[in-house]
């Protein structure tokens, strides 16, 4: 079983390396490399950036998570037996390989929203990555890792209920957002707000934890 997420993460990573060959021959020497907010190019760079970082950077997240269960230091395990954090792995490569092929096309020539079109995808990664957390067990890489999550395991999966709610919902939210015209900022507000929420409520828990003694 856990051979699959990585078959299904060496084909996301080879569709990357096969979208980089498509788009080749339509890229000058030097192309766009970084957008300012407002969409508008401020950087050149070359071709070769574009066509290999995203990939080699795919790559890095498969070894990563593959070295993670041999990483982890006893009672913090990412257990290779439930396979959450090799999900959100696959979820992180999809999300790598739509940036990139949005990168391939801006950097060709055409013409669209970049900035919206990255934020749609940043939502819909953090809508995605949303129901997984809820299942990681305690450790020091994936997830919420506060100094609360990390002190107590009730916290710890307390926070990740409700941080699985609150990832989905701005992720959900500032999708249809985006897709609505709104400004960039107000999805990213939104991003903020949601990835802010379960760090707030490890604390609050925490604390009242401690306050009945039960810490």
């Amino acid at each position: 079983m856990k051979r699959n997420y990585f078959v299904i993460g060496a084909l996301l990573v080879a569709a990357a390396v096969v979208a980089s060959g498509l788009f080749y021959p339509h890229l000058a020497s030097t192309v766009p490399t970084h957008w300012n907010v407002h969409g508008q190019v401020d950087r050149y760079g070359s071709r070769w950036a574009v066509l290999i970082i995203l990939p080699a950077t795919m790559t890095g997240v498969m070894l990563l998570m593959a070295a993670l269960p041999w990483l982890s230091p006893k009672k913090y395990e990412v257990n290779a037996g439930r396979h959450g954090y090799l999900q959100i792995m696959l979820v992180l490569l999809a999300f790598f390989l739509y940036f990139h092929i949005a990168l391939l096309s801006a950097s060709a020539g055409r013409r669209f929203d970049l900035g919206k079109v990255l934020l749609g995808g940043v939502c819909a990664l953090i809508a995605g990555l949303g129901p997984l957390i809820a299942r990681l067990p305690r450790n020091f890489y994936v997830g919420v890792r506060t100094p609360w999550t990390l002190a107590d395991e009730r916290v710890w999966a307390s926070t990740h209920r409700f941080g699985a709610k609150c990832l989905t919902a701005a992720g959900v939210l500032g999708v249809v957002v985006t897709l609505a015209g709104a400004p960039i900022w107000v999805g990213v507000v939104i991003l903020c707000a949601g990835a802010l929420a379960p760090v707030v409520h490890s604390l609050v828990y925490y604390k009242q934890l401690e306050h009945r003694g039960a810490v």
